[in-house]
């Protein structure tokens, strides 16, 4: 697989891992075609399952890299890691206050962000759009970052990251997709907008790329900024969603753990 991929530019190559994790998303999406729900207790552990990927896709794949990074270019590591990531965090902060959004499974009066008249299926896709801005600039980062040379940003590395984050965008891409045909809209507009959540990945994947690359001495900084970011989306949004019903809580934990274990077996044998 990384023969493959080392055909391509960065640019290139966090295009074509992006349209591989918003692909997933549409798969997610797509089982709308075959039922109208999910057993709350499966969805959960769905969810669960993908707050666990990111968690250690953050640290093996973002924020560890860009320690070592920071260290190789002469920056203070600690110091990097902390700016890079609080500023993913912030970031994050500030759109969930702004954008208007609508967590799945709660009425359209408890929309957060700016108020607006928009309709609940927009709201829903914004909140999973949320998720894929910094997934899809993790994944370029990353590609970007091996173009850097540095001794810590492999190609492996990059693809494990680009395989845990469209292993978690399935449930991600159900979740907006299967509330809105529970709610009577039709199957092909319910896949639709439930796919739609994952196409901003591909945008954001390119310019995370073009940007590290024309701007390595920032490149630490970027990967943990990316890595603050994710973590902000799965403490505030995936482990709270995931963990609603409380008889579920044991098995979407051991779920999270799952899928974490998932992620750093992905990263430790391809990174």
């Amino acid at each position: 697989m990384s023969d493959f991929f080392l055909q391509f530019s960065p640019v290139t190559q966090a295009f074509i891992a992006t349209l591989f994790t918003w692909g997933v998303t549409a798969a997610g999406a797509s089982l709308v075609f075959f039922t109208k729900d999910l057993k709350p207790k499966l969805m959960d552990s769905l969810l669960g399952f993908a707050a666990g990927v990111m968690i250690a896709a953050s640290f093996w794949s973002l924020l560890a890299p860009g320690i070592e990074m920071a260290e190789q270019l002469g920056h203070t590591p600690w110091l990097t890691a902390a700016i890079g990531f609080m500023g993913g965090g912030i970031f994050m902060r500030l759109t969930d206050k702004f954008l208007p959004h609508l967590h799945p499974g709660l009425s359209t009066d408890k929309s957060e962000g700016v108020k607006t008249s928009w309709q609940r299926s927009t709201l829903l896709v914004l909140a999973i759009t949320m998720h894929n801005i910094p997934e899809g600039l993790a994944v370029g980062v990353a590609f970007g970052a091996v173009a850097a040379g540095l001794p810590s940003a492999t190609i492996g590395g990059a693809i494990a990251l680009a395989i845990g984050i469209g292993i978690q965008n399935f449930p991600e891409g159900t979740a907006v997709s299967m509330p809105l045909r529970r709610e009577g809209m039709s199957k092909g507009k319910s896949f639709f907008m439930g796919q739609a959540s994952g196409m901003v990945e591909p945008v954001a994947g390119v310019i995370g790329a073009l940007f590290v690359i024309y701007m390595q001495p920032i490149l630490p900084y970027a990967l943990c900024f990316a890595a603050g970011a994710m973590i902000f989306v799965v403490v505030e949004e995936l482990i709270p969603e995931s963990q609603r019903n409380y008889e579920n809580i044991d098995l979407v934990t051991m779920a999270t753990m799952a899928g974490f274990s998932i992620m750093m077996i992905l990263d430790v044998a391809l990174g």
